[in-house]
């Protein structure tokens, strides 16, 4: 296992979409502890594969007891609406209000490439969402008014610039 370099906004990795996974094997299986890794040595909840500079759709997610592997996750169902706030470790430091949906049916494969369905609601349900915007290409600050996007854009921007 090996810590990797969290990617920061702006870098590029960060904007495209990622490909779907169709090799289960060791690649992937290392892949996915290095992210284990990665994630809990930076104190987060959640990690894309992104955010290690790897454009394939992969993330995980450990929060309490859970450990969830995604692996070519679809949103196929959402409901409600909740606004909180939200972090990044693409962007450390920043937090804003986001909303994201109240409930989320999610299915995947996990990571040896069998079926899995989730059905989460709270706080779980904004973090699949979080994780699925990153294998979009997109970041939490995308989901916030253009003021408050533009804002803290010139914010991440400058501390890039120091």
């Amino acid at each position: 296992m090996a810590v990797r370099d969290i990617r920061e906004y702006p870098e590029q990795v960060l904007r495209k979409g990622s490909q779907d996974v169709t090799d289960f094997g060791e690649d992937l299986q290392s892949l996915l502890r290095d992210m284990w890794e990665t994630m809990v040595s930076n104190d987060g909840v959640g990690l894309a594969a992104p955010q290690i500079g790897v454009s394939l759709r992969v993330a995980v997610i450990g929060w309490r007891d859970r450990r969830i592997v995604l692996v070519n996750p679809v949103v196929i169902e959402q409901e409600g609406e909740e606004e909180l706030e939200e972090g990044c470790l693409s962007a450390p430091g920043f937090y804003e209000k986001v909303t994201r949906p109240a409930r989320v049916v999610v299915e995947a494969q996990d990571e040896h490439g069998e079926p899995i369905r989730l059905e989460e609601e709270g706080f779980l349900a904004r973090v699949l969402m979080h994780e699925i915007d990153h294998l979009e290409g997109k970041l939490f600050l995308d989901r916030l008014s253009p003021l408050k996007r533009r804002y803290l854009k010139k914010k991440l921007q400058k501390r890039v610039e120091k």
